[in-house]
């Protein structure tokens, strides 16, 4: 296994990096745009609900209460203690049960306790053709148990990344959920696979005994809630708009652009309603000559100001015309590329 000092010496060589990244996508949240930030999609928010369900189930079983018990630890016994005192001691504790029993007869030697450290008592206990002499067997055996966790875990995030619970913004995810779930199995793999079950061999006090399959299940569940919580958050900021934000489809295009067409229709359909009663109403209709007539004559008096006219002189001076006649020419010539394209397609 990495010891700790391993870990130390990876930590400062990708430390920084990892720093600056963070840091970078940090300030890339911080600084979007408020208009740009959109509500919480409902069927997100729904798959986010039970993903967060499913982290929070996985913390709480990765406590020692839920943990198969360790014999050694729960008689606070040592490792080379004989089998008669150890399970008396454990039989005051409570009465023993099956697996008690079967550990009891698993227990001819200081290599099959080891091979309890490292494997647990369920694989220890009811492994049927397992040997102390041919150590791998165990590890074969432990396979499926170690399997079923990882596999419960990988169907979750396949459920809630799939287009039917979170549509595309989890379905974008769904990749990276699926690889991080497979890398927390192959972890776990390689280190029960690479760890030398003999380093117990030694220990002489309690204290001083690995109990390496109990470390390993707690680092297991905790894995299962940090990489669900963070896909959350991840999934949470995409569907958001906060950070990766993902240009609207073609059909939300659409409907925007439907949706802005049928409230124009509505607004004009409301002015011609409304001109067609003014022009209908007698009063209604002096009125508005009477308006229209003493708005000509207003803003004649105005245009004729002497300030308003130099003010609007000073404006026309500042604006660029040639900039405004290439911008009007190129919006022209592309008008007229698309009405040739159009032509040049068959009918």
């Amino acid at each position: 296994m990495i010891s700790f000092s391993g870990v130390l010496r990876i930590l400062m060589w990708i430390g920084p990096f990892l720093f600056t990244r963070g840091y970078q996508t940090y300030q890339s949240i911080r600084s979007a745009p408020p208009s740009r930030i959109r509500p919480l999609p409902a069927d997100v928010a729904r798959s986010l609900n039970i993903l967060y369900a499913f982290a929070l189930f996985a913390f709480i079983y990765s406590l020692p209460y839920f943990a198969p018990e360790n014999v050694f630890r729960a008689t606070s016994s040592r490792l080379q203690i004989p089998n008669g005192p150890l399970f008396v001691r454990l039989s005051s504790l409570h009465g023993l049960s099956e697996r008690d029993e079967l550990l009891k007869a698993k227990f001819v030697n200081l290599e099959s306790r080891l091979l309890y450290l490292a494997y647990g008592p369920d694989v220890l206990a009811s492994c049927p053709y397992c040997t102390s002499q041919e150590p791998s067997s165990y590890f074969y055996y432990a396979l499926p148990s170690i399997l079923a966790p990882h596999l419960l875990h990988l169907m979750v995030l396949g459920i809630l990344t799939s287009s039917l619970m979170s549509g595309i913004h989890g379905a974008r995810w769904r990749t990276p959920a699926a690889i991080a779930g497979v890398s927390l199995a192959a972890v776990e793999i390689w280190l029960l696979g690479s760890y030398n079950y003999q380093r117990n061999a030694t220990a002489t006090r309690l204290g001083d005994i690995e109990p390496f399959y109990w470390r390993v299940r707690t680092l297991r569940y905790l894995g299962f809630a940090v990489v669900d919580a963070a896909l959350g958050y991840i999934v949470y900021l995409s569907s958001t708009n906060r950070w990766l934000a993902m240009p609207p489809t073609v059909v939300e295009r659409l409907e925007d652009n439907i949706r802005m067409t049928e409230g124009l229709r509505g607004k004009l359909s409301m002015l011609g309603a409304l001109k067609n009663t003014v022009a209908r109403d007698r009063g209604l209709r002096q009125r508005s000559e009477e308006y229209w007539t003493n708005e000509g004559q207003v803003m004649g008096q105005v245009l004729e100001d002497r300030e308003v006219v130099d003010g609007m002189q000073a404006a026309l001076e500042r604006v660029n015309v040639e900039t405004i006649e290439r911008q009007a020419g190129g919006l022209a010539d592309n008008v007229v590329g698309v009405m040739d394209m159009m032509r040049g397609m068959p009918s």
